[in-house]
């Protein structure tokens, strides 16, 4: 499986229009070679470098939606909770809130890893979980996993 994103490349700068210093909208996504008998998929955005790459002390979770039916093969740059394909559910961030929130580093030069798994199973409404609470649940079901990592400094 393969996650792209037209906004920026693996390894490569996220454009500031998709951090906090800007629109803080959502980069588009895009997925390809999905493994037969995926049912739906899981993204997962966090940055392991919070709050200071030099001294990282948390992994900071930035965006999570689960249950993106299979038939899915993209998420729209900006996409909100009202356009995202039928099905999708979405879990807590570590702002303690539903949607995306982008880089927003406090010092430093951070990885943000976009990550997205395809199950074998859609899951329960898990009531807006947390990341922890959705990577158990999602155990023993994943049957590939990709990431794109972007990265981000503030001036």
């Amino acid at each position: 499986m393969k996650l792209t994103s037209e906004n920026f490349v693996d390894q490569g700068d996220i454009p500031k229009k998709y951090t906090c210093d800007s629109e803080n909208i959502s980069p588009a996504l895009a997925w390809r070679d999905v493994p037969e008998g995926a049912k739906s998929f899981v993204l997962i955005v966090d940055d392991p470098d919070a709050p200071d790459p030099a001294n990282p002390r948390m992994t900071w979770v930035h965006w999570i939606l689960y249950n993106i039916p299979a038939a899915a093969v993209s998420l729209p740059e900006g996409v909100l909770k009202k356009d995202l394909p039928e099905g999708t559910l979405e879990g807590l961030n570590d702002w303690k809130k539903t949607g995306y929130g982008g880089p927003c580093p406090p010092i430093g030069r951070h990885r943000y890893f976009h990550k997205l798994y395809a199950l074998d199973i859609v899951l329960p409404d898990l009531e807006l979980p947390t990341k922890a609470k959705l990577e158990k649940a999602i155990k023993g079901h994943v049957l590939s996993q990709t990431e794109i990592v972007g990265l981000y400094q503030r001036k």
